[in-house]
């Protein structure tokens, strides 16, 4: 599965990162928070929350507004 990170700048386009490269960086940190992109869906975002419990991680999910227009979020998953 391939997701999109969160854009830091609102003219880019996210770039993709593969499960297999989350998973390589937490088990070098212990944990690790990762903000994805808006245009990721919901569902592909609970799919990566319940791959990663499954691994035995706890993951901690939320969409995070910065702005008041109702596309302005973001995700970010915070994994231990």
């Amino acid at each position: 599965m391939e997701l999109l990170l969160a854009r830091s700048d609102l003219e880019q386009k996210p770039r993709k990162i593969k499960v297999d490269k989350i998973k390589e960086e937490l088990n070098e940190d212990g944990q690790k928070i990762f903000y994805f992109d808006r245009d990721n869906s919901h569902k592909d975002m609970m799919e990566l929350v319940e791959t990663f419990e499954s691994f035995g991680f706890n993951v901690y999910f939320r969409e995070v507004k910065y702005g008041l227009a109702d596309n302005e979020y973001m995700y970010e998953v915070h994994m231990l």
